[in-house]
């Protein structure tokens, strides 16, 4: 009882409890099954602001611990180790967030097998959970696989036409990089005589030689699964087939699996290759953040422009991470949890549109403005926090990061967050480009044929409303006040700083 109990195992496995009640469900009690899994979701972000109130911000290291012996055998010490930390616990409460807003945005978008895919939208929320409170390699490495099987179906089942090449190139793409991640951990495991992370990271022992090729084998994983240029190429298709809730949930939440990966291992496990490795990482997020924002600017889709904003935006992450000081490291994590706000939303009204007209071409809008002033505000809102305008959330984590990786010694070229710069103006080129052909431009073929039959697009209701307000209340909350969110990561990130060889 005590294990069931404890905090963080609570807030990870809760969602099995919604699974447990939908199983036993008729599966025509659509509504029901609806308000099954929302509740569920509800009661474990409930838990996740629990978790917060008894964190302890001033503390640097692991809180709330649970760890367990769990596999012992042959001489090898698998434990259920969880813990929390500033690295994690904004991660941990934006998963918590999203998991209900992306369920309440399915109430009419998704018709069919309802039962279905609330079960496996609750099982997502327990791997993606356990991935960032996960200490041990080998639980870690559980969860991390166990988040492929969801997602696959939520593509594969309620995706757009060719939503099978999409899954599957989705689970093909990150299966490869997991498995040079596993021999890594294999490797270790037998090394260290432990797969605890603290434990390893208390040893320092690793070789330097051996470090840059366990490096390389867990940023084969985490870099596709960001993604990083040029690894990205799973992600347009996964995010354009995908339901509307399956793209926030991925946008918002599994992206930042691959960031927290570099930031809670690699980093800390091999710091002596992580110096080393920096001027190149810096390198290929810049050329990311580039050509993210190019391409976006070249679609025609407004889905497939939100995805390839996302290989820009992550880019700025990896930058701030890989600038290795305090300003950057902050400025990455802050950025991935305005990334999951603001492209998150974007994804859930690009879906609200799509229900209505089932076409997501720019070139048939135009003139909505006039016909959905509620729809047109809020867009408007998210596509400039989207391209960092000052006062909302997005400026405060880019200007951090670009703040770090200016003075970075580790990436030794501000050249690099010189051209980075460049992608925020690129940002505000193709976002104001969406923005202007969908609802200020000449009056499309949408809105004349709602001009002739008077009947077509509504603007939002108040399901829509109660979605998109509480990623408003955050947008210009981090954007104006971002101190509370700094604070709560401060001490652990000068902590990893510290770790380090950087003269």
């Amino acid at each position: 009882m005590e294990f069931l109990l404890q905090p963080l195992t609570l807030l990870t496995f809760f969602p099995i409890l919604g699974v447990l009640v939908i199983l036993f469900m008729n599966s025509e009690m659509k509504n029901a099954i609806r308000w099954v899994a929302l509740v569920a979701s509800l009661i474990a972000f409930g838990i996740s602001i629990w978790v917060l109130t008894m964190f302890n911000a001033s503390n640097p290291n692991l809180q709330l611990v649970a760890k367990y012996d769990w596999i012992t055998v042959a001489g090898w010490n698998i434990q259920y180790h969880l813990g929390i930390d500033g690295l994690s616990i904004l991660l941990v409460l934006l998963t918590a967030f999203l998991t209900p807003i992306s369920i309440l945005s399915t109430w009419t978008a998704v018709e069919e097998r309802v039962k279905d895919f609330m079960l496996f939208f609750l099982l997502l929320e327990v791997g993606m959970t356990g991935v960032f409170l996960a200490q041990d390699l080998f639980l870690f490495y559980i969860f991390w696989e166990f988040t492929l099987v969801p997602m696959y179906f939520l593509i594969g089942i309620w995706g757009g036409p060719r939503r099978i090449y999409a899954a599957i190139k989705f689970f093909l793409y990150t299966m490869a990089g997991s498995i040079l991640m596993l021999l890594a951990i294999l490797w270790l495991g037998i090394y260290g005589g432990t797969f605890s992370v603290p434990d390893l990271i208390a040893q320092g022992n690793i070789p330097s030689d051996i470090q840059l090729w366990l490096f390389l084998a867990f940023t084969a994983a985490f870099a596709i699964k960001v993604p990083m240029w040029p690894l990205h190429s799973w992600l347009p298709d996964a995010h354009v087939e995908a339901p509307t809730a399956g793209s926030v949930i991925l946008a918002g939440v599994l992206l930042k699996m691959g960031t927290y990966g570099f930031l809670r291992f690699n980093i800390p496990l091999f710091p002596e290759a992580t110096v080393k490795a920096a001027p190149w990482i810096a390198l290929f997020a810049t050329i990311g953040i580039i050509y993210g924002a190019a391409v976006s600017y070249a679609q025609a889709d407004v889905k497939k422009l939100v995805a390839y904003s996302s290989v820009s935006h992550l880019g700025f992450v990896m930058l701030g991470l890989f600038a290795l000081n305090h300003q950057g490291v902050a400025g990455a994590i802050l950025q991935m949890i305005n990334h999951g706000l603001s492209t998150g939303a974007l994804f859930l009204l690009v879906g609200m549109i799509y229900e209505q007209t089932h076409t997501r071409e720019m070139k048939v809008y135009g003139g909505l403005w006039k016909i959905t002033p509620v729809f047109g505000t809020v867009m408007l809102i998210v596509a400039l926090s989207s391209m960092g305008l000052p006062g909302l959330n997005g400026f405060v984590g880019e200007f951090t990061i670009l703040l770090g990786a200016f003075g970075s010694q580790a990436i030794g070229n501000a050249w690099y967050a010189a051209v980075s710069a460049l992608g925020v103006i690129m940002a505000a080129v193709y976002v104001l480009y969406m923005f202007q052909k969908m609802f200020l431009g000449p009056q499309g073929e949408v809105v004349a044929e709602v001009k002739k039959h008077g009947h077509g697009i509504r603007d939002l209701n108040w399901r829509e409303i109660v979605t998109m307000v509480p990623i408003l209340v955050f947008i210009f909350w981090i954007g104006l006040y971002p101190k509370p969110f700094f604070a709560l990561m401060a001490p652990a990130v000068e902590n990893l700083v510290k770790m380090l060889p950087i003269p």
